[in-house]
């Protein structure tokens, strides 16, 4: 395990579990060049079996497509066990859980959503693919509160087009179109069509048009397509439901038509724009010159390495940097390693570097940090949080753009160094589109058998911390004594930091015409490309200690609130966490207690695991008030849905 996780581990730090499923668990890390938070999927190649093939349709689908509402895939890492997917990280969580939390949306909010979910799968269609699992737990909340699609491993790319019929009966049975079910053959993106209209409809009601604990019941309703039509829904949204729910796939609404139906347009002055903003193939020029800097090569080199798109370490560093600059923050690199360390030389002596290509000084510099840029209203409303009415639309228009900029002074987490060479590679024997083969990863080596003894594990036996964090390897060698107080080498650190004109992102070759003509002391701060903020991030990182571990004694974890928290009436953490513990066995919940955090499972009447999630009590900063933080691991959305709304109502919290 420790072999497999250490190419993972020279690029990201590991931290806690975000989601597990049937062959894959999800964890958060951070980027160790960015510092920015990502999503790692890990699989195990043998436990995939069979299922192999549909994670290597997962990678290629998201090579293939970038849009503002589709997860970007960022790294793809292969070794001789494992399979490690590095995505962009949705701090909101599920769709599912935001339903949850609202009960049901707005037809307002309902339509904001609604136009993004047609937006990604519109784009997805026009790219030859049918997505074939859209559910509300596909479909996560970034931080700008915005909709990525994710999970592509049942896509499917019809050789012959969209309108090439498709055979394989797969996706989530409460949203899977009646044709499937029936074991017809169909065209893909009317199956995705009907998918759209139960999520729609289960964002507009909270619960599922057609629903029931026996699957085959379930179907039954499905093919019926009979539903209750709630009184508080408008015309124009019970029109839009009842044209995407119709049983017979050539009577339902099609894409084209879904784009500028009355009801998405309401409020909006135009239809939904389904045209990616990050086209592949566009080059950023700020990314590419920290790039081209930090890695010692020159910028047509660089350009040229990141247009390859192999998903490996240079298109993540890439792809993260554009994440920032889009945010509002510094396009900078973080130094983990001496081998990649930036050398402290102001921008008037690095022009003599015969490695880096300037070769462009009519470069002006116009590369603002900014969040994305829009080209007309509309597609501004799309990322209005709420009521995005055309008066709103305007009000946002006219907002200045706030200056954005990052504080230096943060401490990292110490880092592991890896002692060892790994012989594992970067997207080994990946499938590369247009090649006919049907085995395209490389299985994992045979063992030689030996005689076990199995022993029956808890299934939330926690990992050693060795596998999960790293330690921090210094790269500076041995430390020279320090005459001066180190409070006054940080004030003179930020004095000099503070010289710089700008707290925009600039292209370096900016600062290099600039570095020319001018010479007071004010534009020589600005010269330093980010000498001084590295040299004091490092200062900072040998003088700040470890974090210590948070023990049950230290209370709960604070946290801001959150769609998957439910806040409580009771000021005392004690007293929740003993309730819910009172209630879970009558549930027929096992757990394990780990601090106040509860792990929970249920199990099938012939012992296989249906369930997992996590119930969580913590201390809300605002309000002040106890939470229970609610995590599904696995299982049924909707099931987890009622279990864990029937545990709260049966606790007295």
């Amino acid at each position: 395990m420790a072999v497999d996780n250490e190419e993972l581990l020279k690029h990201y730090e590991l931290q806690e579990t975000i989601g597990a499923g049937g062959f894959a668990k999800v964890k958060l890390a951070r980027h160790k060049l960015t510092k920015e938070k990502v999503a790692v999927k890990i699989m195990d190649k043998e436990s995939l079996g069979d299922d192999l093939p549909r994670v290597q349709t997962e990678i290629e689908a998201m090579k293939n497509l970038s849009h503002q509402h589709i997860c970007r895939l960022y790294h793809v890492i292969e070794t001789a066990q494992k399979i490690f997917i590095i995505l962009e990280y949705c701090p909101g969580g599920e769709l599912f859980d935001y339903i949850i939390a609202k009960d049901r949306l707005s037809e307002e909010e309902a339509r904001i959503f609604f136009r993004q979910i047609v937006s990604a799968v519109a784009y997805v269609h026009s790219q030859g693919y049918a997505h074939r699992d859209l559910k509300p737990e596909n479909l996560l909340i970034d931080e700008d509160h915005n909709l990525k699609l994710i999970d592509f491993g049942l896509c499917a790319k019809p050789k012959g087009g969209l309108n090439y019929h498709l055979k394989t009966c797969c996706g989530s049975p409460a949203y899977a179109a009646p044709e499937l079910i029936q074991g017809k053959a169909y065209i893909g993106s009317e199956a995705d069509i009907w998918s759209m209209g139960v999520l729609l409809y289960a964002l507009l009601c909270g619960f599922l048009p057609f629903d029931d604990d026996n699957v085959m019941t379930l179907y039954k309703k499905i093919m019926r397509g009979k539903y209750n039509v709630p009184k508080w829904l408008s015309p124009t949204g019970v029109l839009v439901l009842n044209q995407m729910l119709q049983v017979d796939p050539k009577k339902r609404i099609t894409v084209k038509h879904l784009l500028s139906h009355p009801w998405l347009i309401q409020d909006y002055s135009c239809p939904v724009d389904w045209h990616t903003r990050y086209p592949i193939g566009h080059l950023d020029e700020d990314c590419i010159t920290e790039l081209s800097v930090f890695f010692k090569r020159s910028k047509k080199s660089m350009s040229s390495l990141v247009s390859e798109w192999k998903y490996d370490k240079i298109t993540a560093a890439y792809l993260l940097l554009l994440h920032k600059k889009n945010h509002g923050k510094p396009v900078r690199l973080f130094s983990c390693n001496a081998e990649h360390s930036m050398p402290s030389t102001p921008l008037g002596e690095l022009k003599y570097k015969s490695n880096v290509n300037y070769e462009n000084p009519e470069d002006n510099g116009h590369y603002v940090c900014r969040s994305v840029e829009f080209t007309d209203e509309c597609a501004l409303s799309e990322h209005l949080h709420f009521a995005a009415t055309p008066q709103a639309v305007e009000r946002a228009r006219c907002r200045s753009l706030k200056d954005s900029s990052e504080d230096n002074l943060r401490s990292f987490s110490k880092t592991k160094h890896a002692s060892k060479k790994s012989e594992n590679k970067e997207n080994k024997m990946l499938m590369k589109i247009n090649v006919k083969t049907d085995d395209h990863f490389v299985h994992p080596e045979a063992k030689t058998p030996v005689v076990k003894s199995y022993e029956k594990k808890s299934l939330f036996t926690p990992k050693e911390n060795a596998d999960i964090h790293c330690k921090a390897m210094i790269s500076c060698g041995k430390a020279t004594p320090i005459k001066r107080d180190t409070n006054q080498l940080f004030s003179e650190e930020l004095t000099a930091i503070s010289f710089s004109p700008e707290r925009r992102t600039r292209s370096l070759d900016m600062d290099l015409n600039q570095a020319n003509g001018e010479s007071s002391q004010k534009k020589k701060g600005a010269k330093v490309f980010g000498s001084l903020e590295r040299g004091l991030d490092k200062m900072i990182t040998m003088l700040t200690p470890n974090k210590r571990k948070k023990t049950f004694k230290d209370g709960p974890r604070r946290i801001k609130a959150q769609y998957n928290v439910t806040t409580t009436t009771m000021l005392n953490a004690d007293e929740v966490l003993n309730e819910i513990i009172l209630v879970l066995p009558t549930k027929r919940v096992d757990f394990v207690q780990k601090g106040y955090t509860l792990k929970c499972r249920t199990r099938s009447d012939f012992g296989k695991v249906t369930m997992q999630f996590e119930l969580e009590i913590c201390q809300l900063s605002k309000p002040e008030v106890i939470g229970i933080r609610r995590q599904r691991l696995k299982g049924d959305a909707w099931v987890y849905k009622r279990l864990v709304e029937d545990i709260l109502s049966s606790s007295n919290v």
